[in-house]
Parts: C-alpha cells; structure tokens; sequence
C-alpha cells in the first residue's frame, strides 16, 4: 500500500494503469508508421465503438488537453491560439491543444509520440460540447481530411423515441463516410462486439465509481479522475474492461480491510464541474489534510454508458450518449443530484464555476440555490478553470474550501 506524505493512499492499480495507457498510445504510433492503420479523431463522448469496430485506432483530443491542463503547460500554449483569432473565452482544452500543436509540442512526447497523431478522419458529438465542431475543423483544415459529426440537441427533458431514433440515424449516416477512409468496412457482428465490450467496461466503471458509498470511501474523485483514463480512450476493447477488473478487485480489497483513500474521512462531498487539471494532487492533499473525502462527481459519471445494448446497437448507442448528464435539462439534472447526494451520503458540494466551460459549469442559473433548497445540502463556489490556471486563484480557493470545512465540523459535530 503507497501512502504520500500527505496521508493519502495512492491506489497500486495506477502502475497497471501507467502501462495500459503507454500501451494505448503505442499503438497510435504505431498506426502513423503502418501503411494500412488507420487513425480516427473522436471526441471524448462520441461514437468511439463504431470507430474502433471499423478498425481505427482512436485518439481523443479532449485527453490531451487534460494531459496538457495536468502538465502545467496550458498557459504556456494559450496564446498561441489566441494569436491565430481563438478567444480567450472558449474551451481552454481546445486554446491549450491548438496551441500545443501550433508550438509544436506535446506532453505524449513521454509516450513515444513527437506529436498529435495525424487522423484520417475527424468525428465528434456535440453532446458534451458545441464547440468540439470548431475544434475539430482547424485540424481538418490543417491536414485535409473529412470531419463527420452527430448533432445532439440540447436541454433534453424527456428522452423519446422520436428524439433517440433521430440521432441513431445520425450514427448510421457516418458508415458510408468512415467507409471511404476505413481500414475495414462496417460488420454489424462486429459492431454489436464493441457494443458488448463499452457495455460491460462501463458497468463495471459505474460500480468502480458506486464503491465510494462505503464510508470510508475506498477511492476519491481525484483518484476517479486519473484513473477514468481507459473509460474514455479505450471504451470499447477489451483493454478497458480488463483494467477495470483490477481496479475493481482493488476496491473491494480496500473495502474488506477498511482503508479509505482518505485515512481519517470525517467529511464527505460532491464536486460538481470540470477537475482543475493543474491543481488535481494540491487539491487531493488539501482535502485528505482536512480529512475530508470527495466521493462522488458529476464529471466522472459521465461515461457511464450502461444503457449500450449489443441486440439493438444504434438505438441503445444513441439513447447512451443522449442521456448523459451535461445534455441534460436543469430539471433533470436537479433530479440526477438530488439522487447522487442521497446515495454517496454528502455533507456539502463543492461547484466549480470554470470560466471557458460554461457547459459543465452547472451554477449558472440558480440550480445551486433549488438544489439546497430540497437538501438542505451545503455548497461552496469556486471560480477557476478546467486547463487555464490564470483564471485561478489557489489562496483564495484555500480560504474558501477550509472556511467551508469549518462551517461542515460546526453544522455536523454540534
């Protein structure tokens, strides 16, 4: 059992995940030195299970611009994006990525990559952001290939048929496009396998992530976040579902001998919003140093994709990536929260209102205040930003979040 110097238990999984994760970029190089390989961009909530049942080697630039956020780099790439006209007020993933690339460099360059690989076709889905269609056509436009999207609208209350069968048409209506550029052509028996192998990696993702009902949670939104690394690039393949039967098993340990990913857990919250990539460890040990546990997110749920269904594999696709918690209605995520800060036991949320993603800044328009309102849950707001630390102020964070925990100690241990 790792333990840092700040009390928190670092998982033993994470050597497992180092090596699945160097393994996923080595065959993206693999597939950029192969004639026949072929490399398709995908969107982090996209159609990844088509892509890789069609014999692409996927890449996800939303990870990279994690990877980049976890580097401290983001800053440093930033303008170069700005200068060719992007603004400063967009997704920070896609400033830090255009820019990276514009400087010519990458944090996989530790990975064995010189650079991004290059696609030979781009697709996204709009469900997660918008602004991925923008993304994804300055690289397009750089290296001439086609870009395919899904549009999915936005706001979705109810989740009926006539909306679901409309966007499954959108996923049919790349086949014939990936065709023209696919390694492979489309096999349903194959698909329908894909379908399978997202299905039971995303289960037993779900289960992973329900494990932190146990008090003391085995396992952390910090943690989470890291170790969601194979749920988004290699949902699909077996890689996934292999490594989360690890994790799992790990978890389950903890949990018979009692450990928790915070020592001394007194406290438990809610991180609503993006991680702040470039203060995940500051934060862990600022919360295990205030024996305090995140248990549970918003963002980490997000590819949960558990309604996949091999016997209907467009459907079921459709209806997964159309109910997922950011494409949502206010009122339909007020319900998804109400649930999850019953389940996971919280003392308290914590929002992150991060300045270039007002989509997965969920205290925009009121939702904070009805939340507790019907909870009597308290929360704290915190100004920041997924990737760009500029927009962070680490000292008057601390101040907020340890106020917050006192005010916690007084509303519980009076």
């Amino acid at each position: 059992m790792s333990k840092t110097q700040s009390g928190i238990l670092r998982l033993e999984s994470a050597n497992t995940l180092k090596v699945i994760m160097n393994d996923y970029f080595q065959r993206l190089k693999d597939a950029v030195e192969t004639e026949g390989k072929k490399v398709a961009w995908c969107t982090s909530v996209g159609p990844a299970e088509l892509l890789y049942s069609m014999g692409f080697e996927v890449y996800f630039p939303e990870n990279h611009g994690a990877m980049i956020g976890a580097s401290k780099n983001a800053d440093k790439y930033i303008p170069s994006a700005l200068a060719k006209g992007y603004s400063p007020d967009i997704c920070s993933y896609l400033t830090s990525d255009i820019g990276a690339f514009l400087q010519n460099e990458t944090p996989m360059k530790r990975n064995g990559l010189d650079s991004v690989p290059k696609p030979d076709v781009l697709v996204y889905n709009t469900n997660q952001c918008h602004e991925v269609a923008d993304w994804f056509s300055f690289y397009a436009r750089h290296f001439d290939v086609p870009i395919l999207g899904i549009h999915t609208p936005l706001g979705i209350g109810e989740l009926s048929d006539n909306l679901i069968k409309s966007v499954s048409e959108q996923f049919k209506a790349l086949i014939p496009e990936l065709e023209k550029v696919s390694p492979r052509k489309f096999d349903m028996d194959e698909f329908k396998n894909t379908i399978e192998l997202s299905r039971d990696a995303c289960v037993l993702w779900r289960r992973v992530l329900e494990k932190a009902k146990h008090r003391p949670s085995p396992i952390n939104f910090f943690d989470a976040a890291i170790h969601m690394g194979p749920i988004v690039v290699m949902r699909g393949t077996v890689y996934a579902l292999d490594y989360y039967k690890i994790l799992y098993a790990e978890l389950d340990d903890r949990i018979a001998k009692g450990i928790g990913a915070v020592p001394d857990e007194r406290f438990r919250l809610y991180w609503e919003g993006m991680p702040l990539w470039y203060q995940l460890s500051k934060m862990a040990r600022l919360f295990a140093g205030l024996d305090t546990c995140i248990v549970a997110s918003t963002y980490c749920n997000s590819w949960v994709f558990d309604d996949l269904d091999p016997d209907d594999p467009f459907y079921s696709s459709a209806l997964a990536y159309s109910k997922l918690f950011i494409v949502r209605s206010e009122d339909v995520k007020e319900e998804m929260l109400q649930e999850h800060l019953k389940d996971y036991a919280i003392d308290g949320v914590i929002y992150h209102d991060s300045k270039t993603c007002p989509r997965n800044s969920n205290n925009r328009f009121g939702l904070q205040n009805r939340l507790f309102e019907k909870t009597n849950v308290p929360f704290l707001e915190i100004n920041g930003d997924l990737n760009d630390p500029r927009c962070f102020s680490e000292e008057q964070a601390l101040i907020a979040i340890e106020t917050f925990i006192q005010q916690l100690s007084a509303k519980i241990y009076s």
